[in-house]
């Protein structure tokens, strides 16, 4: 009995024990269970709840990559700059804090103190510190023991240049967005990575805690690729100069400027005035943001006759010897057309209607080519179309539907009015006839690289067509060197290098059309050198000049400036005077120098600007008129003998008070 007492409870105690191990096995599987739901299933979703509650996600753009020039000076650059802030939360003596810091960084007490009675851990006191500024800062922190105080790094993009090249650059706006030129049409290739950074708030606002700023990881460079230009930063600095120098004597609106390597269609420089700084792009005007070189619209005037000629030439309308009589003035149905000078330049041929730039004969060309053909040659040179460039902006330009142009329209485009184009556009036609009638296409992003130099991009030069043959391009390079050597474009001319090139002048047109603005022009040159083997195209428009607006007299010029300067920079040998070579024919079988013979300086007192010319022609030399009317006055004084070939300054004055007026649909120029 007692043996069968002890073997029940026995058995009982093993039963207690068994239970009592399997309800810890069941709590076992139901912690682990539940450590998985908690971990496994509900585990992100829990863990956001802790985020929200404890603190919030950042996103952090690495820093933006370089832009430099074609020879790997920085352009824009991003610096990791310090920002300082201030923990509310432990503060001593706020006055006391805010009258030590505020001069120190430039800023009011009373914005301090508002800073720290936003409360909490964390509140932004200033951005992107000088560094004599965060040096200051941080003495005093030392100083004082003001833990309250901090650091933090932050990317800022940084112009070394200031002005050089801001329109082609562009800059960067809030949010690390590129906004303009080239920081916007690369802005994806520019931008760094995005990290995603967790920082601990305080409860009660949201504010970041101090301990969690400072464990945001740093910089490690950029993740953006390096966009490589074709701009030549000394080139770019000579040509803005230049316009500097404009914008003091002529007083213009605006003015542009633009240079080319025609047989690659690389742009060396690009620059216009009014510009900006795009540092501080902020305290400009948004017009000055705008770059005109793409996208200001303007009736070209004589530079378009280059077009005109080239397809004169082309389509055997006409030969360099065609002899031509020049009225003066001509009636094309209701639209008269008349010289700058009003009139007559009488027997002469194409090639003095070029070097001259004859409105009463090109009309004429016009009027036998017809509409067909000067919209097809004004197409294939690139007009009504736009050129491709990575810039945003690029305007098409606009020509004549064909149906819409009669006798006056054909007369007047053929003169270069009643056709708008842009300066890049005008600049790739020239260069086309510097690149033996190839039209390329122009381009200003070299390359793209990454960090260790792979090359992700490059652009290669591109033919986009044939504009004209090999034969008529070499007769019309022949032609427009005479523009500038003994034409309307002399001033352009530079010792020792032959230069083609044509100047323009034309009536600023009102806005939406409604015909030409009294007594504002635009005035242009563009040319190309050195013509046996050109390398550069040299363009320049002023816009709105105060005084003298004539091409030939304010914009040739310039542009002389700029190749004398750009000769000596890219070490471009002088090719010669072509007047002393014993041939002018570009190309000629000889080079070498002769003495120059001498002549004397004919009278011209009392002549018009037509028979003055024929006078002093004849005698060998050439005429660079100035003013209208008749004759009253030369430099150097008739008589004297000086070497055949120079210039003689002839002085005009109307005979009456008040000079006629032009005709407003086709205004005179003078080039």
């Amino acid at each position: 009995m007692a043996r069968e007492k002890r073997h029940a409870g026995q058995r009982a105690a093993a039963q207690n024990i068994a239970l009592i191990i399997g309800l810890m096995w069941l709590a076992l599987f139901v912690l682990m269970g539940r450590y998985f739901y908690i971990q496994v299933i509900k585990g992100a979703e829990f863990a956001n709840m802790v985020k929200q509650t404890t603190g919030s996600e950042w996103m952090r753009q690495t820093p933006r990559a370089a832009i430099v020039d074609r020879n790997g000076r920085e352009l824009a650059v991003t610096l990791i700059m310090k920002s300082l802030f201030i923990d509310p939360n432990n503060v001593k003596d706020a006055h006391d804090v805010a009258k030590k810091l505020a001069p120190l960084i430039g800023m009011k007490e009373e914005e301090i103190l508002r800073d720290i009675d936003e409360g909490g851990g964390f509140v932004w006191v200033k951005h992107f510190l000088p560094e004599a500024e965060y040096r200051a800062v941080q003495k005093l922190i030392n100083e004082e023991n003001y833990n309250c105080l901090g650091f933090n790094d932050e990317p800022k993009r940084f112009y070394p240049n200031d002005l050089l090249a801001s329109h082609v650059l562009g800059f960067v706006g809030t949010d690390d967005v590129g906004l303009y030129g080239i920081e916007q049409a690369f802005d994806k290739e520019l931008k760094g990575d995005k990290r995603e950074i967790f920082i601990k708030t305080d409860k009660s606002e949201g504010n970041p805690i101090l301990d969690s700023i400072h464990d945001t990881p740093h910089y490690d460079g950029s993740q953006g690729k390096k966009v490589v230009l074709t701009i030549d930063s000394t080139v770019q600095f000579i040509v803005e100069q230049a316009l500097d120098e404009i914008m003091v004597e002529n007083q213009p609106v605006a003015t542009t400027a633009i240079v080319m390597n025609p047989k690659t269609g690389e742009i060396l420089a690009m620059a216009n005035r009014p510009t900006f700084n795009p540092n501080r792009f902020e305290e400009s005007t948004q017009d000055r943001w705008a770059n005109r070189a793409v996208s200001y619209l303007y009736e070209p005037g004589s530079t378009f006759k280059t077009v005109v000629s080239a397809a004169a030439l082309e389509e055997r309308i006409v030969t360099p010897n065609r002899v031509f009589h020049d009225p003066g003035i001509v009636e094309v149905s209701d639209r008269k057309i008349m010289n700058w000078n009003g009139e007559s330049f009488g027997i002469v041929t194409f090639t003095d209607v070029v070097k001259n730039s004859i409105n009463t004969c090109f009309a004429q060309v016009g009027l036998e080519m017809g509409a067909d053909n000067l919209l097809k040659y004004a197409s294939r040179f690139g007009f009504g179309e736009s050129t491709g460039i990575e810039l945003a902006g690029d305007e098409e330009g606009l020509l004549y539907d064909k149906k819409d142009m009669h006798d006056p329209e054909i007369a007047t485009m053929a003169i270069g009015h009643s056709v708008t184009v842009t300066p890049l556009q005008l600049v790739t036609a020239v260069s086309a006839i510097a690149n033996d009638g190839k039209l390329m296409r122009p381009y200003i992003v070299k390359r793209i690289e990454k960090n260790d130099g792979t090359i992700v991009m490059e652009t290669e030069p591109k033919e986009r067509r044939r504009a004209i043959t090999s034969v008529t391009d070499k007769a019309l390079v022949d032609m427009l060197e005479q523009v500038v050597s003994t034409g309307g474009g002399h001033k352009a001319y530079v010792e020792g290098y032959r230069i083609a090139g044509k100047t323009g002048t034309a009536q600023k047109v009102q806005e939406m059309g409604k015909g030409y603005m009294e007594g504002h022009y635009i005035a242009s040159f563009c040319g190309f050198a050195p013509v046996e083997d050109p390398e550069l195209v040299v363009y320049v428009m002023i816009d709105d000049p105060s005084g003298i607006y004539y091409g030939g007299q304010i914009a040739a010029p310039v542009a002389g400036r700029i190749f004398t300067q750009l000769f000596r920079y890219l070490h471009i040998e002088p090719s010669g005077d072509p007047l002393e070579m014993v041939t002018g024919v570009a190309g000629g079988a000889s080079t070498a120098p002769k003495v120059r013979p001498e002549g004397r300086v004919p009278d011209v007192t009392g002549m018009d600007a037509a028979e003055a010319q024929l006078t002093i022609e004849a005698a060998g030399f050439s005429l660079a008129p100035r003013g209208r009317g008749t004759a009253v006055g030369q430099k150097p004084a008739a008589g004297t003998v000086t070497i055949k070939g120079s210039t003689v300054e002839v002085i005009f004055e109307p005979e009456q008070a008040v000079p006629p007026k032009p005709a407003a649909a086709s205004p005179p120029e003078h080039d």
